[in-house]
């Protein structure tokens, strides 16, 4: 009977998840369908009628999109952004981390004290100064003043994650790897990334994610030349209200980009979450 208990208890979890899951997919699943029926489709109707009437599907509003050079520009813009910002919290933020968690130096608790304190300091007390400081330095306006800002502010967080992450790896490793007559930088490369990858890997999905779907930061920082897609479909509500054919494919492109980036690196993200609930 225990046998019996057990398959069936599972069977409903499975069943559970896999409804979870449906109910997850089915706004995205809903925006793609929308994104391939033209306008006047749209207005006439919710897009389950496509299942009905399959036959209002086409591929014309992308080839629309990939028409409008407002969009693609922003699409790269927002790539150009995404991944230096990510690149960089990443490497910075592993340095400083495993030089807080493994390293003695002067200042060092102070310091992280303060690394800590930045952490409750919102984003828009930061706005107007650093515009200000951009405009002096003529990073205003361009892709490397918002990649700038996204860096500065996102690196709080990223420290203080990876150095609690590293703080928490075996002492005795480490100095195994010392009486061994490794440096800090070959201790660094060969052992704390490899072990602490499941983290980093956390990391960069959720600082990926911030700065693909942020547009405050974006709104302000960037100009017309410079603007990511969040900005750019704004825009486009703005300017021409309710063109549903290009706003509902450029939607669904912002969002599949992190949707892919995120199953790319689930494994990863959820031993990250994992991580030091079990010993």
């Amino acid at each position: 009977m225990s046998a019996v208990r057990r398959v069936l208890g599972n069977v409903v979890v499975q069943a559970f998840l896999v409804v979870i899951g449906l109910v997850w997919m089915t706004p995205l699943a809903g925006l793609f369908l929308s994104s391939l029926r033209s306008a006047q489709d749209t207005a006439e109707g919710g897009w389950w009628t496509v299942f009905t009437s399959p036959g209002e599907l086409s591929f014309d509003n992308y080839s629309a999109l990939l028409g409008n050079s407002g969009i693609t520009q922003a699409f790269w813009n927002t790539v150009l952004i995404s991944v230096p910002t990510t690149v960089l919290v990443v490497v910075v933020a592993a340095l400083a981390g495993y030089a807080f968690a493994w390293l003695d130096f002067p200042g060092r608790e102070p310091v992280f004290l303060l690394v800590v304190a930045l952490l409750v300091v919102p984003v828009q007390i930061g706005l107007l100064p650093v515009a200000k400081l951009f405009g002096q330095l003529g990073l205003f306006g361009t892709i490397p003043g918002v990649v700038l800002f996204h860096v500065a502010y996102g690196l709080p967080f990223a420290v203080f994650l990876l150095r609690n992450y590293f703080a928490e790896m075996p002492k005795e490793m480490l100095e195994a790897a010392r009486m061994d007559g490794g440096s800090e930088w070959r201790i660094f490369t060969r052992l704390v990334l490899p072990v602490g990858r499941p983290a980093i890997a956390s990391l960069a999905i959720f600082q990926f994610l911030w700065v693909w779907n942020d547009m405050l930061v974006a709104l302000l920082f960037a100009d017309s030349s410079s603007q990511p897609l969040t900005v750019q479909l704004q825009s486009q509500i703005r300017q021409f209200g309710s063109n549903i054919d290009v706003l509902a494919p450029g939607a669904f492109l912002s969002l599949v980009v992190p949707v892919v980036v995120f199953f790319a690196f689930q494994r990863h993200f959820v031993q990250g979450v994992m991580a030091g609930s079990v010993k």
